[in-house]
């Protein structure tokens, strides 16, 4: 038994300020690139203002965490509402909601292909785009 490891980067470039994007299938194929059959897949947003987070691909779901998160981090860029933007930036409701939604997930791989359960889906969450942004990818296993 031989322990193997493979690393894929994904590159993501969300046009608005927020949104989310199903990655899923980026993901499956970094998968098969690695061809482990056994093992564990790591799903890592690399910046701070980004998540990855599992949930179902329903489009009123997606509206409603919009939604929710607005109501618990409004974008307000006024350094009044948050000492964070005292910075000179204006992104502090961006840190919040990454805190919320989470950094990074982890799938089980089984007979090659990731092991999800009934709905479940990856998907990457953009809380300050408009630029490019990596996920890393981290296959280990045998």
């Amino acid at each position: 038994m031989i322990m193997k490891a493979h690393t894929a980067y994904l590159t993501m470039n969300v046009p608005s300020r927020r949104g989310f994007m199903n990655i899923t299938r980026d993901v499956e194929a970094a998968v098969r690139t690695s061809r482990i059959q056994e093992g564990l897949c790591l799903v890592n947003a690399m910046h701070i203002t980004a998540s990855v987070f599992i949930n179902d691909n329903e489009s009123g779901l997606h509206h409603d965490f919009e939604r929710w998160l607005e109501e618990l981090a409004p974008f307000n860029p006024s350094s009044d509402h948050y000492h964070h933007n005292r910075t000179g930036e204006d992104n502090a409701d961006a840190h919040l909601k990454r805190q919320v939604m989470g950094r990074e997930v982890v799938v089980a791989v089984t007979e090659g292909r990731l092991d999800f359960g009934p709905w479940e889906q990856i998907f990457y969450g953009e809380f300050d785009g408009m630029r490019a942004k990596r996920v890393l990818v981290k296959i280990i296993g045998e």
